[in-house]
């Protein structure tokens, strides 16, 4: 699956996008967010405040709940604002 990460995310990630293969048990979006700060400081502190992130998945935006079954690629990025 690939992961994509977008502003102060890709910053705090150090890395634009990765390439990865998820545990089996993980089957949403939240699962796999709770993963990723397992893999090290600056995941965990790229997902420290996890509730204001959002997720689309396959270009698709998401809910923390949403199931990643044959997901393609999930996107990273924090809220938006407009100007």
């Amino acid at each position: 699956m690939k992961l994509v990460y977008f502003a102060c995310v890709r910053e705090r990630v150090g890395k634009t996008d990765e390439e990865v293969a998820l545990p089996e048990t993980i089957e949403t979006v939240a699962q796999l967010i709770g993963w990723l700060k397992t893999r090290g400081e600056e995941y965990e502190y790229a997902f420290e405040k996890e509730g204001v992130i959002r997720v689309a998945v396959d270009h698709v935006h998401v809910r923390p709940e949403a199931r990643l079954a044959g997901a393609r690629e999930v996107a990273f990025f924090p809220p938006m604002t407009g100007g």
